[in-house]
């Protein structure tokens, strides 16, 4: 049919208050608008005010609209936006040499999303192995709960059934072991096998900390056999447990290591942090990115770490954490027939329920707290890292509301 005889669009069809069917409907949306926000609160289009505990999935770091990040981003825009990878990107290359010597990292390769990053971890580990003449080192061994992201190859990773169907055969080359076992990924281990990949905190998978000893014996493992340790810590970094990523509680450092989410403060970065033995494969077409490590991004990126790493600002969060995890502890037992389980570490916390999920998020909106699902029947509190102790107080009595009124329904 030729464009001038094809039939126009039609008008989208009104679904709700606030979208309509012409947006694809991949999302459980709640009917919210938000039209501006301020540090840990988000305004609605009817300037109902409501405190953020969900962070944009921990993605705003510093909360809304934060005075430094809106100075850089503004600042940058007025120059610069967009060059592409065909040439030299100055701010990439002094973010690049911060977080090396923020972190155990030498090389550092940037793109937009977390699962950019762990598509590329995934890569990087193979190549390593190809360059190194074990061309048939390209499996890895990955845990039951985790997320790495909405691609085929990391959907594949994760295996989770449920983000699997409907779109074809999985990705080969991934063994899947119970999270916590460190024996049972040993016997998994075999001459094919290029890494181990692990979420420090399973956070989409239900708020499941690996201990300090779980991540050292999978350290030791990949001494041991010549393998590579990649961390996903995409949700759990940049803070968010306290130190600026969560592998240091444990005392190790990993082969490879994917972040995104916080670094980038609410602007789209992902990053894959490398040693530069494992980087040398990577060489010019091996790999690539757009958009990844433009000027934009890179301007609040690094302004990002330079709060975050501001004296004491880590210590403030361990600090606002265990305050956090005491409110969280007292509805545990005030409430035992909603509340089953305090999960997390940092300002990584969950709770595991005893009701549907959606209902306490539900409950939580009414008390004007917003608060984001898991797996595992699990919710999760997720405040920025510079909430105030009294957003914190807040947010605790705002749940409380929201769990009383579960609790009584349950009994009526």
């Amino acid at each position: 049919m030729s464009a001038a005889n094809a039939t126009p669009p039609a008008t989208p069809t009104k679904v709700g208050p606030t979208h309509t069917a012409s947006v694809m409907g991949t999302y459980g949306r709640q009917n919210l608008v938000f039209e501006r926000g301020e540090g840990s609160w988000l305004i609605a289009t009817d300037g109902t005010r409501y405190l953020d505990f969900g962070s944009g999935v921990a993605v705003n770091a510093l909360g809304h609209a934060h005075p430094k990040l809106v100075a850089a981003l503004t600042e940058q825009a007025g120059k610069l936006w967009h060059t592409s990878n065909l040439y030299r990107v100055a701010g990439q290359e002094r973010l690049a040499e911060r977080l090396g010597a923020a972190t155990f990292a030498e090389r550092v390769f940037f793109c937009n999303s977390g699962a950019e990053a762990c598509e590329g971890a995934i890569k990087i580990a193979r190549r390593a192995h190809f360059v190194a003449g074990h061309t048939e080192r390209v499996r890895i061994i990955t845990f039951a709960g985790a997320f790495h992201g909405r691609t085929l190859t990391a959907l594949a990773a994760a295996g989770n059934e449920k983000y699997l169907e409907g779109f074809g055969p999985p990705a080969e080359g991934f063994d899947q072991v119970s999270f916590h076992d460190a024996d049972a990924a040993e016997a998994c281990i075999g001459p094919e096998t290029a890494a181990i990949m692990v979420e420090p905190i399973q956070g989409e998978g239900g708020v499941h900390v690996a201990s300090p000893e779980f991540l050292r014996a999978l350290r030791a493992l990949c001494d041991r056999y010549g393998i590579y340790l990649i961390l996903d810590e995409v949700q759990c970094g940049m803070g968010r447990t306290g130190k600026l990523f969560a592998h240091e509680w444990a005392g190790i450092t990993p082969d490879i290591m994917a972040i995104a989410k916080g670094i980038g403060g609410g602007f789209p970065v992902g990053a894959i942090l490398t040693t530069a033995a494992v980087a040398e494969g990577m060489t010019p077409g091996t790999h690539g990115s757009t958009f990844g490590g433009n000027p934009l991004a890179m301007a609040v990126a690094g302004t990002v770490l330079d709060i975050v790493l501001e004296p004491d600002f880590l210590d403030g969060v361990q600090q606002k954490a265990l305050r956090l995890k005491q409110g969280l502890a007292e509805l545990h037992d005030n409430y035992p027939t909603i509340v089953d389980e305090v999960r997390g570490q940092g300002l990584l916390a969950g709770l595991k329920v005893k009701v549907p999920v959606a209902e306490v998020v539900k409950e939580a909106i009414g008390e004007k707290l917003l608060l984001v699902g898991a797996a595992d029947n699990t919710v999760r509190i997720l405040p920025p890292l510079n909430v105030s102790e009294d957003e914190i107080a807040d947010g605790v009595a705002r749940l409380s509301r929201a769990l009383d009124k579960l609790s009584k329904a349950a009994n009526a």
